[in-house]
């Protein structure tokens, strides 16, 4: 007899089957899913690190563009002496400038007592131009500058509350325009000190001002704007900051935090503004002065600090921020250093440069007593009689081995 075997399928056995082929598709799909999300994720990531790497190009080269059609730099007759200064820096606006400490006429009074102890000819000083918003943004954000549109902003900035209630107009005018007047003497300096050794802006060192903010009564980053300038113009490839205001930099630390091109030596007093810890990790050489610390105190770090700077780095381009709130008696730097000290401290520095046979550009930046005018303009009068600096003839001062 013969048997034949008929297979006997069920509802449970097709059911089952088709659970096993769903199952064995799903996972299909799934590694399917999973590779095709890579894919996508590899040419996202791709395309965005090309777009980066275009926009960061882009970026550069309209920065290059606009400092290549400033007016900024301009032909300077020999007949002038590399020492910028204009009526427009002196801020005064319904007295509303006596609300800050800030002495905002002391570039005037500078000018000033040079001329009146006949140490300077009123007319060999050198006016610069108005930075122009092209200039501007060559280091700071449209966002930021927008910004400057609101009297309340600006009232912050400058740490003068009533400001706020001010037209912008009117701020514009009497606040703003003479800090761009002096961000563009800042920029004309360093075309100076390459072309004759050294250049005095009676005015500039914003050093709380970054790209994206300003604070500390600082409106435009005028540092960082001098350096991007001698990049592009200047061919120099080296610059060396040495900030020696009382206050720490934090503008120009931000800005140039991961370029290694400058290198920041910044003394100040950590006890006061701006408290900015995460601008200190930029800094290349951070030497931390106390409240109440005496010229002589002060003098011994600085000359340690240039020599280990000397050794570090070979500046082409030295920029000096030289605040007077060191000064013994200023309410918001609260070192001790005598106007001698200051003297002696600004010297150094002109040594410094001439020695790394570096140009040098120096600013006056902060300093909040009356009588911060009068120990710059001896400063400077001690340097022309050292001859580190020369209003007496048109050449140019060269450092020793030139």
């Amino acid at each position: 007899m013969t048997f034949r075997v008929t297979p006997v399928i069920t509802e449970s056995t097709r059911n089952l089957g088709k659970s096993t082929l769903y199952f064995f598709l799903t996972i299909a799909a799934i590694k399917a899913s999973h590779s095709l999300c890579r894919r996508i994720r590899s040419l996202t990531m791709s395309s965005s690190s090309s777009s980066t790497s275009n926009s960061t190009a882009d970026a550069s080269t309209l920065r290059r563009n606009r400092i290549l059609s400033s007016k900024l730099y301009f032909d300077v007759p020999l007949s002038k002496v590399p020492l910028i200064y204009s009526t427009a820096y002196d801020i005064s606006f319904l007295g509303m400038e006596k609300l800050h400490p800030f002495d905002s006429s002391k570039w005037g009074r500078i000018c000033r007592f040079l001329i009146v102890d006949g140490v300077l000819d009123k007319n060999s000083i050198i006016e610069p131009l108005e930075a122009s918003k092209d200039d501007l943004l060559v280091v700071h954000t449209e966002s930021y500058l927008s910004s400057l549109k609101s009297s309340a902003n600006v009232a912050m900035i400058i740490e003068v509350p009533p400001v706020a209630l001010l037209p912008n107009c009117l701020v514009q005018q009497k606040v703003l325009y003479p800090f761009r007047k002096q961000a563009g003497g800042t920029v004309l300096a360093a075309k100076l000190a390459k072309e004759r050794g050294w250049a005095i802006n009676v005015g500039g060192g914003f050093h709380h001002c970054c790209s994206e903010r300003g604070g500390g009564f600082c409106a435009y980053a005028d540092i960082s704007l001098c350096i991007h300038y001698a990049f592009n113009r200047l061919d120099i490839s080296k610059v060396m900051i040495i900030d020696l205001d009382a206050h720490q930099g934090n503008g120009h630390e931000r800005d140039f935090s991961n370029d290694r091109r400058v290198y920041i030596l910044d003394m100040y007093n950590p006890e006061i503004y701006p408290f900015d810890h995460e601008a200190r990790r930029y800094i290349d050489q951070k030497v931390e002065v106390v409240s109440g610390t005496t010229t002589d105190e002060y003098l011994v770090k600085l000359d340690e600090a240039l020599a280990v700077a000397g050794k570090m780095f070979d500046p082409e381009l030295v920029v000096f921020n030289a605040g007077t709130d060191i000064l013994d008696g200023d309410p918001l730097g609260r070192l001790k250093i005598s106007p001698d000290g200051i003297t002696s401290r600004d010297e150094k520095v002109f040594r410094f440069a001439r020695e790394k046979n570096a140009s040098l550009v120096m600013l006056t930046s902060g300093g909040y007593m009356k009588s911060s005018a009068r120990v710059i303009a001896d400063s400077i009068a001690n340097l022309s009689k050292q001859t580190l600096i020369n209003f007496k003839t048109s050449r140019p001062v060269l450092s020793e081995g030139n």
